[in-house]
């Protein structure tokens, strides 16, 4: 192993391999003494590593192999959401900054000093970075969880090739070329933060080996930019990995997280960078700032509809901030010429499953009826939507039931409007729907899936007989979709998946994504018919709580499938089908049989026979001519009861 005096001197001299220099010069470029350059000298010629003449021998070249670069990885697999928009429409390593697209320049750098092995992890429009094997020879690899998981399930997937490895983001910019082809030791590089930063910072130790690691820190060292992992570091790293990695919670942190844990076991060097030098965008407005043009050469189409919607020049935007993504859409808030607006990008595959001109239809209506009073502009064919920010905006408390008397007031507003559109949303046939795409990427396939099924088969026939008026309804209507400004006035927004429909599917997604007990779902419909609802209407209503909870079910195992986890509702969902699609049968079954079948016959027959079979002989065969048409009432009403509730 090389002193790192001796590793300076060897890798000096091998840059420099066919030039002279005196010890005076060495000691000057080594930023040495003198003296100790004489004793370096003599040191390496004793190990025959340099010749008489101080040049590099073929032994001082064997001497520098183990501080040779082996490779590179280029971590490119994330969205990047906080460089909204335009992280939108490509990953963020092909922005253009100063006419360079970012990964371009880092793999070019790389190739400079001599690294010829770069592996690119990709992941989210991955296909979009298919092309840099071919224009540079580098190797893709494709990471199918980013969306799941943070960057330590990119290094999993490139942990055999873990050695004295550059590990590179994509998204970062160097106006110097960083690179090296010989590195004595492993390190971060960090850059000097001036006031408040939210990166990782390190803290240092004599020698500048990193000896701890904060999140946020004033006036100190941030961890931005590559890092070198040694042979040494990447041994223990993968060993770390590979344990930690097991275990669900660890698989959603960064790499960094892991290193953190293990700091002392794991040392590395914090090698100082001028901030002019490393540069590292986390928004539109920071790459404005270095590249003053760039918004003139982005040929971003967020930016063209929003300067032709609004009628200003892209420089007037301003102010850009990612907002939280919605389950189906992201989204990010900016100002424009002393207004606050919202811009809404659909999300992928959504193009599948939602109706942009019903939902373009539906907001007009919206914005006429004042239930929506933020609709701006939308397109109809593209999906994107331009609406105004609401300032200090809460969303609906379900358990504030002044909020709930509300967002019932604007349901009912929207129902007996007497609107029509030509549009038309049925959660059975969007159930229909769902169920042939879940069958197609084998997710239809658990526990417990075929009672739920069955149960919304039956209800939808019974749903059917009440033959209920259809009117226009927003489809989408919980919490988040209702937002009180600071004046308390509700608006009811995102209109995705409206249409003309049964006013009860409104309720039935309210009370759907709301965790209420029966009871509460009971005061909800008092609220909103403003009525005690009769068994009838009640039976209809609970109906409905169960088949949207369903749609939304099967909904969320879609979305799941392309890549958008959507969480707890996922189980809400699933619950609430079981839970309201019983006590909408019973209440259905109750009344059926009080008018079909007669008291004496039970009375008769209760201590022989089962009240199945009961039910099942007594219903008259005429009766279920008129009322069904493919399947036998009786037989219906049979499967409904169980053998328990006798």
């Amino acid at each position: 192993m090389l002193s790192e005096k001796q590793f300076k001197l060897l890798r000096f001299l091998l840059i420099h391999k066919d030039e002279n220099f005196t010890q005076r010069q060495l000691a000057e470029q080594l930023d040495i003494s003198l003296g100790a350059v004489n004793n370096l000298l003599k040191e390496c010629k004793e190990k025959k590593w340099i010749g008489e003449e101080n040049h590099l021998t073929d032994l001082g070249e064997e001497a520098l192999a183990p501080y040779q670069v082996k490779n590179a990885i280029i971590m490119a697999a994330g969205m990047s959401s906080r460089f909204a928009p335009l992280s939108y429409e490509l990953p963020k390593g092909l922005l253009q900054v100063k006419g360079e697209r970012l990964i371009e320049r880092e793999i070019k750098q790389l190739q400079e000093a001599g690294i010829e092995d770069i592996t690119v992890i990709v992941g989210y429009l991955q296909e979009k970075m298919f092309y840099l094997a071919e224009k540079f020879g580098v190797k893709i690899v494709v990471n199918n969880d980013y969306y799941k998981y943070n960057n330590c399930s990119s290094l999993m997937l490139v942990r055999d090739q873990l050695s004295n490895t550059y590990i590179c983001s994509s998204d970062n910019y160097f106006v110097e070329n960083p690179f090296e082809r010989y590195i004595y030791r492993g390190y971060y590089s960090t850059i000097f933060a001036e006031g408040d930063t939210d990166e990782y910072c390190s803290k240092e130790d004599s020698n500048h080996t990193i000896i701890d690691i904060q999140i946020g820190g004033t006036n100190t060292w941030a961890m931005v930019g590559h890092v070198y992992f040694d042979r040494a570091f990447s041994e223990k790293f993968v060993d770390i990995l590979e344990t930690e990695f097991k275990h669900e919670p660890y698989r959603e942190q960064l790499w960094e997280d892991y290193y953190s844990r293990h700091v002392k076991e794991l040392p590395l060097e914090a090698r100082h960078y001028s901030a002019d030098i490393v540069k590292e965008f986390d928004s539109l407005d920071e790459l404005r700032q270095f590249d003053e043009h760039y918004l003139l050469n982005t040929n971003s189409e967020i930016i063209d509809n929003i300067c032709k919607t609004l009628g200003c020049i892209a420089s007037d935007i301003v102010n850009i901030k990612p907002l939280k993504d919605g389950l189906t859409n992201t989204s990010f808030s900016f100002d424009c010429l002393g207004k606050k607006y919202v811009y809404r990008h659909p999300g992928r595959g959504t193009e599948n499953y939602i109706d942009r001109a019903s939902e373009a239809a539906s907001m007009e209506i919206a914005a006429k009826l004042k239930i929506d009073r933020t609709f701006v502009a939308m397109n109809k064919d593209e999906g994107w939507k331009i609406s105004e920010f609401i300032p200090n905006a809460k969303q609906l408390d379900y358990d504030n039931w002044d909020d709930v008397a509300k967002a019932m007031e604007l349901l009912r507003r929207l129902h007996q409007s007497g609107e029509k559109t030509d549009h038309s949303f049925d959660q059975f046939e969007g159930i229909d729907d769902f169920r042939q795409k879940l069958k197609a990427s084998n997710r239809f396939e658990f526990d417990g899936l075929e009672e739920l099924d069955k149960n919304v088969t039956v209800l939808k026939k019974l749903l059917q007989e009440d033959q209920a008026k259809k009117v226009l309804c927003h489809g989408d209507s919980y919490s988040p979709n209702f937002l009180l400004n600071e004046a308390g006035e509700m608006s009811l927004i995102d209109w995705e998946y409206s249409g003309m429909g049964d006013p009860a599917g409104d309720l039935g997604t309210f009370i759907g994504c709301s965790n209420y007990t029966v009871e509460e779902a009971e005061k909800v419909l008092e609220i909103y018919l403003q009525e005690v609802p009769d068994k009838k209407t009640k039976r209809h209503y609970f109906a409905y709580v169960s088949v949207t909870s369903y749609y939304w079910f099967l909904w969320a195992l879609f979305q799941e499938s392309v890549g958008k986890p959507v969480g707890e509702f996922l189980y809400i969902w699933y619950r609430y089908t079981k839970q309201y699609g019983q006590i909408a049968l019973d209440l259905y079954f109750r009344t059926i049989t009080f008018n079909t079948v007669p008291k004496v016959i039970i009375i008769h027959h209760k201590l022989k026979s089962c009240f199945r079979t009961i039910t099942f002989n007594t219903v008259p065969k005429v009766r279920s001519r008129r009322r069904y048409f493919i399947r036998s009432f009786r037989t219906i009403i049979f499967n409904m009861v169980t053998k328990g509730n006798f």
